[in-house]
């Protein structure tokens, strides 16, 4: 099995079901596993061979640009987008929001979807 990973990107975003949330905005931590397979880039040293992070950075940085009351909606749009860009047979996504507004002492809170 063979994997493109990148972990803990941290993106400010305006997410959220309160209209204060998608006014003021918040952190969010994005984690990203992309199942694909990269043989010929193990045996070539060449990037064609795998999938760019730099282009699975782009395709999660525009995604959580555009507003959403959910992150359920968010993260389907990222998976989506992931998908029709790359060469993938599985994805797992991780969005968690920082601090959220719910009156409780919890680092954040969020959702994960693997497909």
């Amino acid at each position: 099995m063979q994997r493109v990973v990148l972990e803990g990107i941290r993106l400010f975003a305006y997410h959220g079901v309160l209209e204060q949330e998608r006014k003021v905005g918040a952190y969010f931590t994005i984690d990203v596993r992309l199942e694909t397979d990269f043989t010929y880039a193990m045996e070539t040293d060449e990037l064609d061979g795998t999938i760019s992070y730099a282009d699975v950075y782009e395709v999660v940085k525009e995604e959580m640009a555009i507003p959403s009351k959910l992150l359920e909606h968010v993260g389907g749009r990222i998976v989506k987008a992931l998908r029709n860009r790359f060469k993938i047979n599985k994805v797992y996504l991780k969005i968690m929001k920082e601090n959220p507004p719910m009156g409780a002492d919890l680092a954040g809170a969020g959702i994960e979807i693997e497909e």
